[in-house]
């Protein structure tokens, strides 16, 4: 489907607030937030391996659109903390998403990427009670190519331990893996999802246990369980696929929609895996024009 563009309040001076929170294992993580606490809640959960910045244009869109949009860091990631045994099974990631969804006035609006979208799922879907207004899958289906999800593993493990001596050389392996992107002059992206050890080297933002732990596991019964879930929900669900996924194909993703009642999706065209990162503009207005035809609580 082509990509449509819907006017949004201009937000680019929106300021973000940090707030962490704490999970119930313990374990606390971190987030920023961008517009009014009373205004309807959207929560915003990235992708295996990348941190809460990802979403910075599209929150500050939403916010100005009316939302209080929270995006957070998952556990292992960015500036929340990591698993203390160093393990990280789909149900924590969901735990998480529940406890944080709990901590709002009203039911969020879910908007996950990749692993924040199997989180997202896995929490609404298996909630003994409604936990979301609505739910944003991006380019995340039960269903995805085994040859994408390798590529993927496979960067994030590369450089696990030795990490890079200086940031150009994290800007240069991600202009590798993203040849599509121009790289970038400016090295404020690679920071944010890098830390400086004590030996001077970056390393990415994220526990190496958890790559580490998702290697060991196999996809198992993901389909089944992703496409239970999906079929519970009592919410509007919007999968958003990037036209040149190397995940999610056209036919993956009518095969899932055609599955789960109140499902439906779109194309972002010139954007691969991540989405948002690709072409943010037409991404966050197809997020937008969605959130725009739901029906108002108690229509």
């Amino acid at each position: 489907m082509d990509t449509a563009s819907c006017a949004a309040t201009p937000s680019s001076s929106l300021a973000s607030t940090p707030l962490r929170f704490a999970m119930a294992d313990g374990v606390e993580i971190a987030a920023d937030a961008w517009g009014r606490r009373d205004d309807q809640p959207a929560l915003l959960l990235h992708g295996g391996g990348q941190t809460r910045h990802a979403w910075k244009g599209t929150a500050a869109v939403l916010a100005g659109h009316g939302y209080y949009a929270v995006a957070a860091d998952l556990r292992g990631h960015g500036e929340s903390a990591w698993s203390p045994d160093g393990r990280y099974p789909i149900e924590r990631f969901a735990e998480d998403v529940r406890t944080l969804a709990a901590g709002f006035t009203r039911k969020p609006v879910l908007i996950g990427a990749s692993l924040g979208g199997i989180a997202s799922l896995v929490a609404a879907g298996e909630a003994a009670q409604p936990i979301a207004r609505a739910l944003v899958l991006v380019d995340v289906t039960p269903r995805v190519d085994p040859a994408g999800v390798d590529r993927i593993r496979g960067f994030m493990a590369a450089r696990i331990d030795d990490g890079f001596a200086t940031l150009e050389e994290a800007a240069d392996a991600i202009a590798q893996y993203l040849p599509h992107r121009p790289r970038p002059k400016r090295l404020d992206g690679p920071r944010k999802n890098l830390r400086l050890g004590d030996d001077g080297r970056f390393r990415w933002h994220w526990d190496p246990a958890f790559v580490r732990d998702v290697s060991r596991r196999t996809d198992g019964d993901r389909e089944v369980r992703m496409t239970w879930a999906a079929q519970r929900l009592n919410a509007p669900l919007l999968l958003v696929r990037g036209g040149s996924s190397e995940l999610v194909s056209e036919e993956i993703a009518r095969e899932f929609v055609a599955k789960v009642p109140n499902a439906r999706y779109v194309d972002v065209h010139g954007a691969s895996h991540m989405v948002a990162g690709d072409v943010n503009d037409p991404f966050t207005d197809q997020v937008v024009a969605f959130l725009d035809s739901l029906p108002q609580p108690g229509a």
